[in-house]
């Protein structure tokens, strides 16, 4: 992996780019596909058997060609500690070409099946690339006091299985430079406030306001003839904060496609779907599939305000751009 340059990455362009949805919140097994999108295939024994797994949780894997080579990066692993495993099964997906693993953010509905995923592999010294402020044990203050623990990663049983940890605030590049991990992503908007009601425990063993969740990064391909395709699991940092950053960061104006969690569900983040929508179709995605904790508010409004570009997302759905 190489340390991008200070303000500008050299993002190189990719011939394709197909991201798989292996954990998310929803599936339908009957969703209609496109040229573009590929659903999960029925199988006729399909009420006979166990079918791929709903949950809370989020990871995509990205698979990168060009000239004939295929790369594979692995972002986020879901909530379950099995959850992604089974649906690779299910799918008949391997990960014999994967190169890393990202962490999007500490969260555990996203880390969760990291642990079962690199004893599958078998890989010695597999990256798991993720931000410092990963490691922090959380915790999120819902109404009515409710206390939600945010349980990050065992780092010494991910050190057990010999993975390698890379830590980076900043950008990097991954497979050939084609792949962008966008680190620590600026906070440019007005209305994109963070995890109001989260806290960390601090060295000290003091709970404190943690509002921000700095570790929350990206992954961004520059496909040829198309542009960016930016892919978030949470969007604590703002998805509209995340897209600037991706065109800041490389260069280039055009976002082709926005995939993943936006963060747009609950009392606490409704009020900001009016602006996070609006400034997200102003900067025109041909293609966006919202997942995760984009909430069903938000997802209605997508389609609504941008029917030609929105895909509803399905565990096992693959979405080609090239």
């Amino acid at each position: 992996m190489d340390a991008a340059m200070e303000g500008r990455v050299s993002l190189r362009p990719v011939d394709s780019l197909d991201v798989t949805i292996l954990v998310d919140n929803a599936i339908d097994v009957l969703m209609a596909g496109s040229e573009r999108v590929r659903r999960a295939p029925l199988h006729p024994d399909l009420f006979r058997r166990v079918p791929l797994i709903a949950e809370h949780g989020y990871a995509a894997l990205l698979t990168i060609k060009e000239n004939g080579t295929t790369r594979q990066v692995l972002y986020d692993t879901g909530l379950g500690k099995d959850t992604l495993l089974h649906n690779l099964a299910v799918l008949g997906l391997s990960l014999a070409e994967l190169d890393a693993v990202v962490l999007s953010h500490g969260h555990a509905d996203h880390h969760g099946g990291l642990l079962g995923m690199i004893q599958a592999v078998g890989r010695k010294r597999l990256p798991v690339v993720l931000h410092p402020d990963l490691w922090r044990t959380r915790k999120a203050t819902f109404p009515g006091g409710i206390e939600l623990e945010l349980p990050p990663p065992d780092r010494k049983e991910l050190e057990a299985l010999d993975a390698h940890v890379v830590e980076d605030r900043a950008p990097s590049l991954l497979v050939g430079d084609g792949v962008l991990v966008t680190g620590q992503v600026e906070r440019t908007t007005d209305f994109e406030k963070g995890f109001p009601t989260q806290s960390w425990l601090n060295h000290d063993g003091r709970w404190e306001p943690d509002p921000w969740t700095w570790d929350d990064q990206a992954v961004v391909a520059n496909v040829k003839g198309r542009g960016l395709v930016v892919v978030s699991a949470c969007s604590h940092a703002g998805i509209v904060n995340i897209l600037r950053s991706a065109r800041a960061l490389t260069g280039v104006e055009h976002v082709h496609g926005v995939v993943g969690g936006m963060h747009l569900t609950g009392g606490l983040f409704e009020p900001i779907i009016p602006p996070t929508i609006a400034a997200v179709e102003a900067l025109g995605p041909d293609v966006i599939v919202p997942g995760h904790c984009t909430g069903w508010k938000a997802v209605h409004e997508i389609a609504r305000r941008m029917p030609q570009a929105f895909v509803p997302t399905s565990v096992g759905t693959t979405i080609a751009f090239r």
